[in-house]
């Protein structure tokens, strides 16, 4: 029988080091784990070693996760970053029907509401009020939206902030809008562009295999549409990040065939900005209600997905960011010992992850963001949406010169 690690076990793991747990690894992941140590590139493995790696329990489990806390040191160095943004959900009606979500509504329910494009920019220029460089604009899919609504709510905001970097819409949504202005996609995507649109999210990805995706949502996106989408906006000049939902009816394998899949785009466009896990919230959901789930993600499963992920794809997306909302203060905190370098969004409003059951809260501040980051003994530092302005946050007197300097993330 495989072993399972003690949460005091997996606990400890941050204060090992490599030298320490390398004698207790099985030989074929020692092996995979020196390999990437030394080349810095998870693309020295073959798929076996993948999924061997994935397969984890035990020392070898142990082992993964100094070596991705040690690789995270050497990638990313001690920052954690974060940004200030709020998030945006414009509607909650929608008929897409994900079993995993219980966000939407159906547009005669009680508590279903529909934000108007001045009320979506007033809270925009709230955020940009607060300090917040970003907002995250995402909804649910209600029938009869107006054709151009998406690239309205880019002027709306656009409007009343300017300077403000809009983060908006899933792929789900961009099929949606090409679906109703009938635009081919390359130019769907560069009107958004041209009037607004900053990056987007790599969201309703959740697992980038059909035969899952026909369960999760059997109305959503394909596979190929999801690519589709991500490459064709990385051609236009428009960034975004990449996810994965894990925790639900998928397997190990499913995580390693999607970690090397983003690889992949990446190597092929270079536009992804970082990878987030999104561990499944399943107390209020279908999914897992009618019985197609398990009850989310282990404490073993939340930390090898944020260690594998950093293993794999070392050299191609060297930002993995902990969803905070679906996780609590001290998971997130393992996690960011587990190969993660970044804290996500401040958020200031959050109602997605919150409504299938997720009791971590719709706001951290960036002074508690902070707090955190210094109890970890690690430095915290904000960024932009794209990484490519990092402001180290530590009184003066804390800083020395070598980390006053600043860094260039990818």
């Amino acid at each position: 029988m495989p072993r399972e690690l003690s949460p005091s076990e997996l606990e400890r793991f941050p204060s090992l080091e490599w030298a320490e747990i390398a004698p207790c690894i099985s030989t074929g992941n020692r092996s995979a784990l020196e390999k990437i140590l030394e080349a810095q590139d998870g693309s020295s493995l073959s798929l076996d070693e993948s999924l061997a790696l994935a397969d984890s329990d035990g020392d070898n489990l142990l082992g993964m996760l100094v070596a991705a806390n040690l690789l995270r040191s050497e990638l990313a160095g001690n920052l954690v970053t974060y940004v200030v943004n709020r998030n945006i959900n414009f509607t909650n009606i929608c008929f897409v029907g994900c079993k995993f979500c219980a966000f939407s509504r159906g547009p005669r329910e009680s508590d279903a509401y529909y934000l108007s494009l001045d009320e979506v920019a007033k809270k925009a220029s709230e955020a940009w009020q607060l300090g917040a460089t970003e907002v995250c604009i995402q909804g649910g899919l209600p029938h009869g939206l107006t054709p151009f609504y998406y690239r309205d709510i880019l002027r709306a905001v656009k409007g009343a902030v300017p300077r403000i970097h809009i983060h908006a819409f899933s792929p789900m949504e961009i099929v949606y809008g090409v679906e109703l202005t009938g635009m081919p996609l390359h130019d769907y995507l560069s009107m958004l562009r041209d009037n607004g649109l900053g990056t987007l999210p790599g969201t309703a990805a959740e697992i980038l295999d059909d035969e899952i995706r026909d369960v999760l949502s059997r109305n959503k996106l394909s596979t190929a549409q999801w690519i589709e989408v991500i490459s064709t906006a990385h051609r236009c000049g428009i960034r975004t990040t990449s996810t994965m939902m894990y925790g639900h009816m998928e397997t190990p394998a499913h995580w390693v065939r999607q970690m090397l899949l983003l690889r992949e785009i990446q190597e092929e466009t270079g536009g992804f900005t970082e990878f987030v896990p999104l561990g499944f919230v399943h107390q209020n959901t279908l999914l897992f209600h009618q019985g197609l789930a398990r009850s989310g993600p282990t404490l073993a499963e939340h930390l090898k997905v944020h260690a594998l992920a950093r293993l794999l794809l070392a050299g191609s997306i060297n930002n993995i960011q902990v969803s905070w909302v679906k996780l609590n203060r001290r998971l997130s905190r393992l996690c960011l010992h587990a190969g993660a370098n970044d804290y996500g969004g401040t958020l200031m409003e959050e109602n997605i992850s919150r409504e299938a059951g997720a009791t971590a809260g719709q706001y951290t501040s960036p002074e508690d963001f902070q707090s955190l980051i210094l109890e970890m003994g690690r430095i915290p530092a904000e960024r932009n949406t794209t990484y490519t302005r990092i402001n180290i946050k530590l009184p003066l007197d804390e800083l020395t010169a070598e980390e006053t300097a600043e860094p260039a993330f990818a």
